[in-house]
């Protein structure tokens, strides 16, 4: 019986997209793509967490005189 050869690689694929159909096998790919992003993000977020640490500051309000002015406050964005 042996090792599978090529030709039954082959042969198992071409099941494979014929169950499935490649617009989910895409999707499939897609999804753990997608997870593995996430994975890593949350990695590189817990090592950022641990080494830096963030403030943010909050400028009171200052009034302007000129009303065509718009006056806006800032912040840091922060990953929960």
């Amino acid at each position: 019986m042996g090792s599978m050869s090529i030709w039954h690689w082959v042969i198992v694929l071409v099941v494979v997209v014929l169950l499935f159909g490649t617009k989910k096998l895409g999707n499939v790919g897609s999804d753990i793509g997608k997870a593995v992003k996430g994975f890593k993000d949350g990695v590189k977020g817990e090592e950022e967490k641990t080494t830096t640490t963030t403030t943010t500051t909050v400028h009171p309000t200052q009034h302007v005189a000129d009303k065509s002015t718009i006056d806006v406050e800032t912040r840091e964005k922060h990953r929960s």
